[in-house]
């Protein structure tokens, strides 16, 4: 799980690339005006991670900065973002990780409005008849470079899928399907117990 959240040391990454031709902008405005117009998204999900292990389970998402993934069994696994603060817990062996959302790629796909070019570190944005596929790149003195590779629908421009690739390299796939953006969601789904774990 730690592909989507977490950090390593630094690798050696292409350098970053600024110039867009006008249908690559035109795409990404597209983008934003569906990003932008959704509020609130609930749906399945399937990740896979470096080590190619498949899991899946439901997610909700409301933003600004809100969302919970709730793996299947056997994973013990959560993930709760409250807006502020993401918090990783396993029921198994009652811990719990926070990292501030702002540090993690998710802040990106919770932000309440945004600008793909003015926003991210845009490095490439590619087409064909399926996706359109943004590629965002970070680099930090402390953490590192990080990639985020998002799919969207090519028809409907509806979020599909995101890569997580680590500084070391490593990938990790989140897939959504089953997307209903008018379910209401229940608040207490984005709470996080800073005091303890809940079991």
């Amino acid at each position: 799980l730690a592909g989507p959240v977490l950090a390593a040391p630094p690798f050696t990454a292409p350098p970053a690339r600024k110039s867009f031709d006008r249908d690559q902008r035109q795409q990404l405005e597209k983008i934003n005006t569906y990003f932008n117009s959704v509020t609130n998204l609930t749906g399945k999900f399937v990740q896979v991670g470096p080590d190619g292990n498949k899991t899946q389970g439901d997610f909700y998402m409301s933003k600004p900065g809100k969302v919970r993934f709730e793996y299947n069994e056997p994973s013990p696994i959560e993930l709760i973002s409250d807006g502020d603060a993401v918090a990783v817990r396993d029921r198994k062996l009652a811990t719990q990780d926070i990292y501030p959302l702002s540090q993690t790629p998710l802040r990106f796909l919770l932000s309440d409005k945004l600008d793909l070019l003015k926003d991210t570190n845009v490095i490439n944005v590619f087409s064909d008849d399926l996706f359109i596929t943004v590629v965002i790149e970070e680099k930090s003195l402390v953490a590192g470079t990080n990639r985020l590779m998002i799919m969207f629908g090519a028809k409907d421009h509806q979020l599909k899928q995101w890569t997580v690739t680590d500084p070391q390299g490593y990938d990790t796939t989140i897939a959504v399907y089953n997307l209903d953006s008018n379910k209401k969601i229940d608040p207490g789904l984005f709470k996080i117990n800073y005091e303890r774990m809940i079991q």
